[in-house]
């Protein structure tokens, strides 16, 4: 495990020695966030039964903040690495695909988990925030993190360039999370519009992720966590077959 303990330690400390950019700047733009849509919305009803609407949207910060930056992380590190030329060394080195891939994605998990308790500390100052069941917590924070993260890592193989990669963020990352209920309920939306919804995997990942925090949600957090846990299974098994394939990596 010394080559897989050697790429782990190396991809955190990629973003540790940046982590004012890596770590406090999502926190910041989290909390941007917050002020805003608490102001607008100041005095709205509660969207769930029991939990302002300021509660209401810390969860979903969180969570949204730790999927972004799990996947920023992984296919960042790997378009640099590719484009600077330094990815051949990684290659020649006797790594197994599971071990290229793991260091990648637990990277990603540490980083996504840093800015999720920093955003929570933060918020904190804003409204009391119990957390009713931190296993559910955990584990839709762990596999969203390593769902997104497995993503960063197709993502970082398949980009050629920086605007491949900012493009594949832009459209997809990005839209997806910001229509997957962060800040509103499923229930609020037309009949048409929720069925179109629970297309979003990530729209699992915070209602369960949120669920965790207040013991309610929109969709049943065991169907959820099943949905988040086969993603995450699906694009983990694409993200090492495209790295045992050496897909855009040995060229």
């Amino acid at each position: 495990m010394k080559g897989f303990n050697t790429l782990l330690y190396k991809e955190l400390l990629r973003f540790y020695k940046v982590a004012f950019q890596t770590i406090f700047a999502p926190v910041v733009t989290a909390l941007l966030y917050l002020l805003v849509f608490a102001s607008t919305f100041k005095g709205r009803s509660d969207i769930l039964p029991g939990v302002p609407y300021v509660a209401f949207l810390i969860p979903g910060l969180m969570m949204m903040s730790m999927i972004q930056n799990a996947f920023a992380n992984s296919s960042s590190s790997l378009i640099q690495s590719k484009i600077t030329g330094n990815l051949i060394f990684i290659l020649l080195s006797p790594l197994s695909a599971v071990e290229f891939f793991l260091a990648f994605v637990g990277a990603s998990i540490v980083r996504a988990f840093c800015v999720a308790v920093g955003v929570y500390v933060a918020a904190i100052f804003f409204v009391p925030l119990p957390i009713q069941h931190p296993v559910f917590l955990l584990l839709f924070g762990f596999l969203g993190s390593a769902g997104l993260g497995a993503l960063g890592v197709i993502a970082g193989i398949w980009a050629e360039r920086f605007d491949q990669l900012a493009g594949f963020q832009n459209f997809v990352v990005v839209p997806l999370s910001f229509l997957s209920g962060v800040f509103y309920s499923l229930r609020d939306l037309p009949p048409f519009w929720q069925t179109v919804s629970r297309l979003n995997p990530l729209l699992y990942m915070i209602d369960g992720f949120r669920y965790g925090f207040f013991g309610t949600s929109d969709v049943s957090p065991d169907l959820s966590l099943a949905f988040v846990a086969a993603f995450c299974v699906g694009v983990s098994a694409l993200a090492m077959a495209l790295v045992g394939r050496g897909y855009r990596l040995r060229n």
